[in-house]
């Protein structure tokens, strides 16, 4: 039996989006708005099998003071599907979103696992439109958690169909694997992450997703971020550990902020949702009144 929601949660899924489609390059991309336009726009981008409503418990909480855009990435979530799925095609999806929903103002993107693989690609091929970036336990490394070879990457390739939707919801499992105490949060992202098929109840996303190849290493993109950013990793996660993020954090040649999560896993928006949420505020508060550094290799 779940434990009931709490009110924040409860509220926060209560609260009015608008829900708009953008064709990019031939494909349908479905996306969400929270918040007045005119505010300063704020991109998240979720993880590989996963989609905007991902982030629906958290952008409520960011939209007093930023219009908050979500995108489903092309074949994820209600977006199309495309033959193959470059990484720098998402981060194409990810800059026209922002200059659609924002009229061309410069947003911050937030990306969580490969999300924030994306958003790094956008960093560095689109750095000068963008406020910054803040990437959230994605790894900078190889192999990448959600195209492994292995369990999580035989799971996603071959994902099932069920009679029902119920049952569909009870299989929803989180990869990697870790624990998560808010049954409330992966029943409300399950029951968006399931579609009506003629056989029954399946997963939205389309496994080629993960059968993807890159021109350059996601180091290569890192090395080349020409804006503010930021890290983020949670306490216990087994994708991003303190070394990894430490290598990230030389590659930035020291000069972004590393913040870890307390009592998080991979999944750190849903272990510690209002714990992330502050510190993503405080992020982007002290960016609104402060000038970043040039990095050393700038001239």
């Amino acid at each position: 039996m779940r434990d009931a929601p709490p009110p924040w949660f409860t509220e926060a899924i209560s609260s009015a989006f608008q829900k708009r489609t953008l064709a990019v390059t031939g494909c349908p991309i479905n996306y969400l708005v929270w918040g007045e336009t005119d505010r300063p726009p704020l991109v998240l981008v979720h993880g590989g099998a996963a989609h905007a409503m991902w982030w629906s418990f958290l952008a409520p909480q960011l939209s007093r003071h930023y219009c908050v855009i979500a995108l489903d990435l092309s074949g994820h979530g209600d977006s199309g599907r495309r033959a193959t799925y470059p990484v720098e095609g998402w981060a194409d999806e990810v800059i026209a979103v922002s200059d659609d929903a924002a009229k061309g103002r410069p947003p911050v993107l937030v990306g969580h696992s490969m999300g924030g693989l994306v958003s790094i690609v956008a960093a560095a091929i689109y750095g000068e439109r963008l406020a910054g970036a803040i990437i959230v336990d994605a790894p900078v490394r190889k192999p990448d958690p959600e195209s492994a070879a292995g369990k999580g990457g035989k799971t996603f390739r071959s994902p099932k169909t069920y009679p029902d939707l119920q049952t569909a919801i009870a299989h929803f499992r989180l990869i990697p694997e870790q624990p998560c105490d808010h049954g409330f949060i992966l029943d409300h992202i399950a029951r968006h992450s399931l579609l009506r098929s003629a056989d029954g109840w399946t997963w939205k996303f389309d496994p080629r997703v993960f059968v993807r190849a890159s021109p350059r290493s996601p180091r290569d993109y890192l090395a080349d971020v020409r804006c503010r950013i930021a890290l983020m990793r949670g306490e216990f996660s087994a994708i991003v550990p303190p070394e990894t993020g430490e290598y990230m954090y030389e590659l930035l040649n020291r000069n972004a902020p590393l913040v870890e999560i307390p009592q998080a896993h991979h999944h750190l928006i849903l272990d510690q949702p209002l714990a992330f949420v502050a510190a993503l505020r405080a992020l982007l508060a002290d960016w609104e009144h402060s000038v970043p550094r040039p990095r050393p290799d700038s001239p």
